[in-house]
């Protein structure tokens, strides 16, 4: 899609004066709503805000470059929004990063850092630590999850989770309501809505049958550390169907605000709360894992701050949990005085930052710890189980990406690159370095070039620095007793399964993925 045709579409779906002089090309999806046209605004005393979160996507739309993948909602939204290249989630796994960017906090600093942690033992957040909502719902905002985009009980696709999946007690109820349709006569309002579609599952796995046109499994562009079969390409493609069919979704919520009349004041925020559900994406702290699409669109409707430009593409470094502080900002709310996030944009913005942090802990039965820091040129990683494979038993990625079996028959048969073999190695080195400009998929570890050394000790430096600064709670082990009662779930719930799938997947493997 080319600027102009973006201009136009969103024009049609937010009623934008910025674009009301060009023509009609592309047709948004249907509304719910009766009204053709968006309603008269009203006065506007404080703006609404709604984010629109993908779950475990990364920068896989057309308008990042992506081949293979058509996504016009989205890349109009962000041709007339402000698209950002740099957005990282503080964590690769679900609930650690929404544990983070709901408060705001490094999971690390608040002790959330543990994959689906604390939910039956009434841990709290540390005192001056709250969710967004509660915070919001105090300053008289209405808040909302959710989950029903129309008000058709038989609506199947047009819909949200309404997933929450945090690693603490919430002792008071977060969100006032999970229906689209008590926003308009609730403002000024804070509205989520997470799309399943690029989480594993029956929503990924039905995607393709919601779009036109799918993706071509032969066309897709690969990691270099996944094996060229078409195993691998039709998990890729599925992927690219999947981001899609949640475009798809994304189309329905921008002709929805046009029809209820709230385009006018309504802040968007799109970004996804990890990166792709992928070997080496999902649950690693590389790029792969952490680097999520991020636009922020603000309507005509509303003064814009300092440092917004509509239309524009940002390189600044942004943390996930930058989110929370901007937000609060928008709404005229002050910044808790512990909170780590950072505001992006007007008279209270922080200063950019130089550096993102993340990492990784115990997720499901596997028991790690990671942790990273990145610039805009280099990552730094720490592993502190360098003893342990990198491919470590996860059974329920075991189950879920095929990738990950087909890798294990192609390396047992010899047929995988050093790159590629590299994921089944025994170890994993203690320190690695990348160069993300010359090297964007993190192959080539500097760690040992003489020319890279004082980038190497100013980021280790970098690192234990902040290590310090936020407590890092993840270096205190957790009970034994916790990681056992995991694997035991995960074998009871997964080892039949996994038997039984790689069985079939094998014979597709030997078959060379035909079926």
């Amino acid at each position: 899609m080319n600027r102009s045709t973006g201009l136009i579409l969103i024009g049609i779906i937010l009623a934008s004066a910025l674009v009301v002089r060009l023509n009609v090309v592309h047709a948004a999806p249907k509304a719910t709503s009766k009204a053709k046209t968006e309603t008269k605004p009203e006065a506007i005393k404080q703006p609404n805000v709604l984010w629109i979160i993908s779950e475990d996507m990364g920068p896989e739309l057309s308008c990042y470059g992506t081949p293979q993948v058509q996504t016009p909602y989205l890349d109009a939204l962000a041709s007339v929004g402000m698209r950002f290249t740099r957005a990282f989630t503080v964590t690769p796994v679900c609930s650690t990063s929404r544990s983070s960017f709901m408060t705001g906090m490094y999971a690390m600093t608040i002790g959330a850092h543990n994959h689906r942690s604390h939910r039956n033992d009434g841990f709290e957040l540390p005192n001056g630590v709250r969710l967004l909502t509660h915070w919001l719902q105090d300053h008289k905002y209405f808040t909302a999850n959710i989950v029903h985009l129309t008000d058709d009980p038989k609506e199947k696709f047009y819909r949200g989770t309404g997933k929450t999946d945090w690693n603490f007690k919430v002792t008071r109820k977060p969100y006032d309501s999970n229906k689209w349709s008590d926003l308009k006569k609730n403002q000024p309002f804070y509205a989520q809505i997470n799309f399943p579609e690029t989480h594993r599952g029956g929503a990924w796995n039905n995607a393709h049958k919601f779009i036109k046109k799918t993706a071509d499994p032969a066309k897709v562009k690969l990691p270099p550390y996944y094996p060229d079969h078409p195993v691998a390409r039709k998990d890729w493609a599925q992927y690219l169907n999947a981001v899609m069919a949640l475009d798809k979704k994304v189309g329905f919520v921008l002709k929805q605000l046009v029809a209820d009349g709230l385009a006018h004041n309504t802040v968007i925020i799109f970004f996804g709360d990890h990166g792709r559900a992928m070997v080496r994406g999902k649950q690693w702290p590389y790029d792969s894992g952490l680097h999520v699409p991020l636009i922020i669109f603000w309507p005509t409707g509303l003064p814009a701050p300092e440092g917004y430009e509509a239309g524009t593409v940002s390189d600044r470094l942004v943390a996930s949990i930058d989110l929370m502080a901007t937000t609060m900002d928008i709404v005229g709310l002050d910044k808790p005085r512990v909170m780590e996030g950072n505001i992006l944009f007007g008279p209270n913005a922080d200063a950019p930052r130089k550096y993102v942090f993340g990492g990784r802990d115990r997720g499901d039965e596997t028991v790690d710890r990671i942790r990273t820091v990145r610039d805009k040129r280099y990552r730094y990683i720490r592993n502190f189980y360098p003893d342990r494979p990198f491919l470590q038993i996860n059974r329920y990625k075991e189950y879920q990406y095929p990738v990950i079996p087909l890798m294990r028959y192609l390396n047992e048969k010899g047929k995988l690159t050093d790159v590629q073999a590299r994921l089944l190695a025994p170890t994993r080195p203690k320190e690695e370095l990348y160069d993300l400009d010359k090297d964007p998929y993190e192959i080539n570890n500097l760690v040992e070039s003489a020319e890279h050394q004082n980038d190497l000790k100013r980021l280790r430096g970098d690192l234990e620095d902040w290590l310090v600064e936020i407590d890092d709670k993840g270096r205190f082990p957790e009970d034994p007793k916790i990681i056992e009662a995991w694997k035991k779930n995960m074998m009871k719930n997964y080892d039949a399964r996994i038997k039984t799938r790689t069985q079939q997947l094998r014979k597709e493997f030997e078959q060379g993925g035909s079926k």
